[in-house]
């Protein structure tokens, strides 16, 4: 099955240069004249490699399958993953609907980050752990990640809809928030890149310590900025944590997750500085002049709609399927386990948003602020709890 697995490895590769590609083609209908950009040849090639790139992470999803022998969704990396490949397939759908193609200059780039974002987890295959062994494994996590993936075209939209509409002219506070999304954007760029730099050196710092007075160690794949409570430095030759992780901060990887967190983002920060320094000015502002032509009321609707769509098939995904499979594996629908939690702080943040849309009239710029709001609830789900919040989701 070693084989399998490195074709598998090989189909995700191309499905992401692809996506980089077909990326690239979609800024190149920035230029045309034509409101739409329907006829934009570039606009159509864009469209053309996207759906090959998903052909090909389809591909992979099926072979890795094959390999591992239960669906490629049980760690970090697999989920993510296929998150990625939903969040292709959810602008695929709304790409033939509305034929927006600045809608793909945005979408693929967070599809191609969050690909990004999952090779820098381990990619071994490996067997199921118990827990794991059911069928709902498949119905619960399939359906949240897909029902994410098309709340995240909302995001999608609601920055363009931002960048475009919001007076740079001058600071304010929505300029201000605006800029603080774009830097979450340039972190999680620089935890990619901080974690293949210091990968490529071969950087391993291993620390010994206690958890409920049980002996654990961990491994540092980045220089220690904090390291574990009241733990020993094993390895030689390697600087010291300039600090403890506090005590609250329990588990074996707690404080080795918090530790790649703070090098994302102040990686993300070096980023975002020289990204200003270049554009000598705000991020927003430098995009602002290449959506000029973009139409906010469909944009507003693609935003709208993308909600409305996600949202019942997260709130199938992520709580119904979810609390079933909770009552088969733990004998309990609810347990306030951070997963739990955070899944249902998002239902009610895009209930909310479907509520202010509907009855109280939220459109255009106030939607956009919430679509965009949405999602950093989402990626906080995805990124910080799954690093430094222990519970019975860990093992993803």
């Amino acid at each position: 099955m070693g084989d399998l697995a490195s074709i598998s490895s090989s189909f995700l590769y191309a499905a992401f240069v692809l996506y980089l590609i077909a990326t690239f083609f979609f800024a190149g209908t920035i230029k045309d004249k034509r409101s739409d950009g329907t006829k934009n040849t570039a606009g159509k090639i864009a469209i053309t490699l996207t759906i090959i790139g998903f052909v090909a992470q389809v591909v992979y999803f099926i072979t890795r399958w094959i390999a591992s022998h239960h669906a490629p969704v049980s760690n970090l990396f697999e989920f993510t993953t296929f998150f990625g490949m939903m969040l292709v397939f959810a602008f695929i759908i709304i790409y033939f609907i509305y034929r927006v193609n600045i809608l793909g200059l945005f979408a693929l780039p967070v599809a191609i980050l969050v690909i990004a974002y999952a090779s820098m987890f381990p990619t071994e295959i490996s067997p199921l752990v118990p827990s794991l062994k059911s069928h709902w494994l498949y119905i619960h996590v399939t359906t949240a990640a897909l029902g994410e993936a098309i709340l995240a075209v909302s995001f999608a939209a609601g920055l363009i809809y931002l960048i475009s509409q919001i007076d740079q002219t001058k600071r304010s506070a929505k300029t201000t928030w605006l800029e603080i999304i774009l830097y979450s954007i340039f972190s999680v760029i620089g935890f990619v890149l901080i974690v293949s730099i210091f990968s490529g050196l071969g950087y391993e710092a291993k620390y010994e310590f206690q958890v409920d007075g049980e002996p654990v160690s961990t491994i540092y794949e980045l220089p220690s900025i904090v390291g574990p409570h009241d733990s020993k430095l094993v390895t030689s030759d390697v600087a010291n944590p300039l600090f403890e992780a506090p005590t609250w901060m329990r588990g074996e990887d707690a404080a080795r997750k918090f530790n790649t967190l703070l090098w994302s983002m102040m990686t993300g920060a070096v980023l975002y500085l020289l990204a200003r320094l270049i554009a000598r000015k705000r991020v927003g502002a430098a995009f602002q002049p290449l959506l000029k032509r973009v139409n906010p009321d469909l944009i507003d609707e693609i935003s709208y709609r993308s909600v409305a769509i996600g949202f019942p098939v997260f709130t199938l995904g992520a709580l119904i399927f979810a609390m079933i499979w909770a009552q088969q594996a733990w004998d309990r629908f609810w347990g306030w386990d951070p997963k739990e939690v955070w899944a249902l702080i998002t239902w009610f943040f895009y209930a909310a948003f479907l509520h202010l849309r509907l009855s109280r009239g939220w459109h255009g710029e106030r939607s956009a602020w919430l679509a965009v709001g949405g999602f950093a609830i989402i990626m906080f789900n995805l990124i910080a709890v799954n690093l430094i919040l222990a519970g019975l989701h860990s093992y993803a």
